[in-house]
């Protein structure tokens, strides 16, 4: 069985350092965890590609209740490479 993964907890989320098929529950306790945290303002990193990582990172964003609004993070933030998720405080 493999340890978890200890990963800072400081509003970015760089998705290159994890396997695809975790991203769909990494996004949300990251969300969660940020939140907690007082952390309203969530960088995610899935970088540019395809597009694959992007829509699925906006579509799980799109369906958390702690998320207020996200977009794609602008040209001084990496472009397209990024989604800022802005989230709701407790």
């Amino acid at each position: 069985m493999e340890e978890p993964i200890e990963y800072p907890i400081d509003g970015v989320l760089d998705l290159h350092a994890f396997h695809p098929r975790d991203v769909k529950s990494l996004v949300p306790e990251y969300v969660r965890a940020c939140r907690e945290r007082g952390i309203l303002r969530v960088r995610i990193v899935h970088g540019k590609g395809k597009g694959v990582l992007r829509r699925t990172v906006q579509s799980i964003l799109e369906r958390l209740p702690e998320v207020e609004s996200y977009r794609l993070a602008g040209e001084d933030t990496s472009s397209w490479g990024a989604t800022i998720a802005f989230l709701k405080p407790l």
